[in-house]
C-alpha cells in the first residue's frame, strides 16, 4: 500500500471517495478521518458563514463563520444517531460509530464545495444593498440573497451526501438499497439540520434585529416558514 492511499488527509484523494479507500479509512484509521472531515468543515463551513455574515459587518461576519460550521457539526451528531437507526431497517447493517463517520464524510464534502462557493457567495452579497431603512424584510434583494445563499447550501449538502453513494453501494452490495438509505440520510439532514441552523440562524436573519450570537426570538417560527415567506414576496410583492 502506497502512503497516499494509507493517508486519509489527502483532499484530492478523500474527494476521488474510491469506495474501498473510504471503506478502509473508516474500518482502520477512524480517528485520523473524522478528525480531518471536522477540520474541514470548520474552514470550509467557516469561510462561507464569514461570507454570509460579511452583509451584516465584522461582528455578524465573526458569528456566522462560527455559528454555521457548529450547526453541521450538530446536525451531524444528531442525523449519525438517526441514520444509524434507519439503516438497518432499510437493510443495511451499520454502526452508530459507522454512520456518524459516513454523515461526517458527507458534510466534509459539503463544507469543501461551501468554501468553493465563498467567491461566488460574496459576489452575492457584496451587490445586496446594504442594512438601511429601505431594506426590509419585503426587500426583494434581500428574499434573493437569502434564497441564493440558502440554495447553495442545499446545493452543497446533495453534493456531499451523493459523494456517499459509490461507498454505500459497495458497502450495502446492493445499489437500490443504497439509494434508500441515501435518500433517508438526504431527508433527515433537511429536517433536522434546517431546524437547527434556524435556531442559531447563521443565514436567515432579521435585518432589523441588532448584530446577536443567539437571539430570543429565533426559538419561535420555523426555517420553512422564513424560506417559503421570501419565495412568496418574490413571486407575490
Amino acid at each position: 500500500m502506497t502512503a497516499t492511499t494509507s493517508n486519509p488527509t489527502s483532499l484530492g484523494v478523500f474527494l476521488r471517495a474510491r469506495p474501498e479507500l473510504l471503506r478502509e479509512w473508516m474500518m482502520c484509521r477512524q480517528l485520523n478521518l473524522m478528525m480531518f472531515c471536522a477540520v474541514a468543515i470548520v474552514f470550509g463551513a467557516g469561510a462561507y458563514g464569514v461570507v454570509m455574515g460579511s452583509w451584516r459587518g465584522l461582528g455578524q461576519a465573526l458569528y456566522t463563520g462560527i455559528k454555521l460550521p457548529l450547526a453541521i457539526l450538530l446536525t451531524t451528531l444528531g442525523n449519525g444517531l438517526l441514520n444509524g437507526m434507519l439503516a438497518p431497517l432499510l437493510g443495511f447493517n451499520l454502526t452508530f460509530r459507522q454512520s456518524l463517520t459516513a454523515v461526517l464524510m458527507g458534510f466534509a464534502v459539503a463544507s469543501v464545495v461551501l468554501g468553493a462557493l465563498s467567491p461566488v457567495a460574496w459576489f452575492v452579497v457584496w451587490n445586496t444593498p446594504p442594512l438601511t431603512a429601505a431594506m426590509r424584510l419585503s426587500s426583494p434583494e434581500y428574499g434573493i440573497m437569502q434564497l441564493m445563499l440558502a440554495g447553495f447550501i442545499a446545493f452543497a449538502g446533495v453534493v456531499g451526501n451523493a459523494h456517499l453513494l459509490p461507498l454505500l453501494s459497495e458497502w450495502a452490495h446492493s445499489v437500490s438499497t443504497a439509494r434508500k438509505v441515501l435518500f433517508a440520510w438526504l431527508a433527515g439532514n433537511l429536517f433536522l439540520g434546517s431546524q437547527i441552523c434556524w435556531v442559531l440562524r447563521p443565514f436567515i436573519w432579521d435585518p432589523a434585529r441588532p448584530v446577536e450570537f443567539i437571539g430570543r426570538e429565533y426559538f419561535h417560527g420555523s426555517f420553512f416558514e422564513t424560506i417559503f415567506e421570501a419565495a412568496r414576496r418574490l413571486i407575490f410583492p
